[in-house]
């Protein structure tokens, strides 16, 4: 039987072709959610949609798939012009998709580090431009899938490449620090949430051992779940509230970054 508090709601979560993201598009989907995957080809996205029908017995009609790119940031903004023309009401955001930072500095097109622009900018540009669809009704809220090592990050607001001293790790942590500050900005309900050190693609970046993705992804699916009561800006390690880094709470910081972010997108204020 479907969760009555999860049915019919809409939820989009990017990166849902594996790991948490899956895990996180199953259990919502399971709970009676419509779910739009996202994926970085349609391919991708068309299999992770395809896995869920076979395996999990999930209702095709509750499923939409959704394609981009996110090294690509002109492919967010075809992603977010689709969603609003089919979705113009989105209940919850899952910003989810995320890489670890290569070993070498690498840039994109764009312009930017990679890992600070998938991780980060890619969310920041989608969730700007889903604003009015995420605000027309109550309890619409975003969910950023971030992490711990978001505590031993810093921005480095006159490098954000990272072009002078590169380091994969402060790069990736550097990310997760911005996603975890971006959580408070006020035009949308937001959380962070750091699912647990899970078997992941992003596994060495933390540990040897994890647990499942599923266990990961339902702290994600918890927080997308109107009858949980949210704070904005709150931060969550896996099912506890508790204080982020202290940048993440500090007004000056969240303007400075939105600053940033509306810069290194091409936004105009």
């Amino acid at each position: 039987m479907p969760d009555s508090t999860l049915f019919s709601r809409t939820v989009l979560v990017t990166g849902a072709t594996s790991g948490i993201g899956y895990e996180t598009a199953r259990q919502l989907a399971e709970r009676g959610a419509t779910v739009l995957l996202h994926g970085r080809t349609t391919e991708e996205a068309r299999a992770a949609a395809d896995r869920l029908i076979a395996t999990v017995g999930v209702d095709a009609g509750r499923l939409r798939t959704y394609a981009a790119d996110f090294t690509h940031l002109d492919e967010v903004e075809s992603l977010a012009r689709r969603v609003v023309a089919e979705r113009p009401h989105l209940d919850v955001l899952v910003n989810n998709a995320g890489i670890a930072a290569p070993e070498r500095h690498t840039v994109t097109e764009d312009g930017n580090e990679v890992s600070l622009q998938v991780n980060f900018l890619a969310h920041y540009l989608l969730t700007c431009l889903l604003e009015p669809a995420l605000t027309t009704d109550p309890g619409g809220r975003v969910v950023n899938v971030s992490s711990s090592l978001h505590r031993t990050a810093n921005i480095q607001w006159n490098d954000p490449n990272r072009a002078h001293r590169y380091s994969r790790l402060a790069a990736y942590a550097q990310s997760q620090l911005a996603l975890t500050v971006f959580a408070a900005d006020p035009r949308v309900t937001a959380v962070s949430v750091h699912p647990g050190i899970c078997d992941t693609a992003l596994l060495s970046l933390y540990a040897h051992e994890g647990v499942t993705p599923a266990e990961g992804a339902a702290n994600v699916v918890r927080l997308c779940d109107p009858a949980v009561e949210i704070v904005n800006g709150a931060y969550y390690d896996r099912a506890e509230r508790v204080e982020p880094a202290s940048a993440a709470t500090e007004d000056r910081t969240i303007k400075r970054l939105n600053k940033l972010a509306d810069l290194l997108v091409g936004r105009t204020a």
